[in-house]
């Protein structure tokens, strides 16, 4: 009986003792402004849990946004990387985008050649043989003319680009006056002085080309000229030597000057040109005949084609036509260095563009 007296006190005693603990540790503690500040870090971090996932969507957002700006925007560089050099689209809409963004077709002894200057040419061309000509590009005949006018559009921008170079090198430049004249002097016709508004709206039906288009490309035209004779030497020299031998006889004739040109191995042409209007686009030849006596020798002429030094010799007035003679230096160097260029692998095209010489022929 005391056995169990004693364990029944031992269990009351040890349930006292846990009643105490917990009330001891039930107990409020004092406040302070530590458990203040504990008490309020507490609540912060449980409404961190409703924070941070709203935090955590939102980058997930963003990063998502520029992952998809970045995949559309290198499907779209590929898209336009196979349209432009592997598909060769030419159409007006790739024309423009390369006139915003520089992309090359090309290069020439270090130097980009502008797809944009390959398609300006092209759109001309073709625009010429659809409306001008109304050949059917469709066509066996049409595709191989467009062919050749690619390789030609191809060999022209990569010709401008080249004596772009050169001109910066020699500081040579073109200025707007001298593309302005060159159009004014295109006015003149055989019918007559025709507006500005008339030119730019034949310009534009012939070639399709806005106003800013043509003066470019005649900008470009000029400045391959004047490289042109800036750097042929030896066509230079002939030129002094011809003076020489002009100023040495009196009433030359251009037959005897092209004999004594010869026969110190220099190299001329010599030709007529039939009859021409007065009003003739021809370099400045018929410009230049007009203002002799049949039988007069011109002085030498620097021709605006950029294809040499040039001799005329009226022949005959008759009514609003005329006749001439001409003896022609060459000029050479351009086209040498140029093709000096391709043979040494400076000149690599980013294109496969086909070399059609003849488009008679298959």
């Amino acid at each position: 009986m005391q056995l169990k007296a004693r364990g029944a006190m031992k269990k009351i005693q040890l349930k006292r003792k846990k009643k105490n603990q917990i009330n001891e540790d039930a107990a409020p503690t004092r406040i302070t402004n530590e458990t203040i500040a504990e008490h309020r870090e507490k609540i912060l971090a449980g409404g961190r849990r409703f924070k941070y996932p709203h935090q955590y969507a939102r980058h997930k957002l963003v990063f998502n946004a520029i992952l998809i700006s970045f995949v559309t925007l290198i499907l779209l560089v590929a898209l336009g990387w196979w349209q432009l050099y592997a598909a060769q689209n030419t159409s007006e809409f790739f024309y423009r985008v390369t006139r915003i963004i520089p992309v090359p077709i090309a290069s020439v002894d270090g130097n980009y050649v502008k797809f944009s200057d390959y398609l300006m040419m092209l759109s001309g061309s073709r625009h010429y043989l659809e409306q001008s000509e109304r050949v059917d590009l469709g066509s066996a005949d049409g595709q191989r003319q467009l062919d050749y006018m690619k390789r030609k559009a191809l060999d022209s921008a990569v010709a401008d680009t080249y004596a772009a170079k050169l001109a910066r090198e020699k500081n040579i430049e073109v200025s707007d006056e001298e593309v302005n004249q060159v159009i004014q002097n295109s006015l003149n016709t055989v019918t007559g002085k025709i507006s500005q508004e008339v030119y730019n709206d034949s310009t534009y039906s012939t070639l399709g080309y806005t106003p800013d288009e043509y003066k470019h490309i005649i900008k470009q035209s000029l400045i391959r000229q004047k490289v042109a004779y800036a750097i042929d030497d030896k066509a230079l020299a002939i030129k002094t030597a011809a003076e020489k031998m002009i100023a040495s006889k009196k009433n030359m004739k251009l037959s005897e000057l092209a004999s004594a040109l010869q026969a110190k191995a220099y190299k001329v042409q010599v030709g007529n040109s039939g009859l021409v209007p007065k009003t003739n686009h021809d370099g400045g030849l018929t410009q230049a005949s007009s203002s002799l006596r049949p039988g007069q020798l011109s002085p030498f002429i620097r021709s605006t084609k950029g294809d040499g030094y040039y001799v005329v010799q009226l022949v005959k007035v008759t009514g609003t036509q005329l006749s001439y003679n001409f003896l022609r230096i060459p000029l050479t160097q351009f086209d040498q260095q140029l093709a000096t260029l391709k043979k040494n692998h400076e000149v690599n095209e980013y294109i496969s563009v086909k070399h059609i010489t003849d488009t008679t022929k298959e």
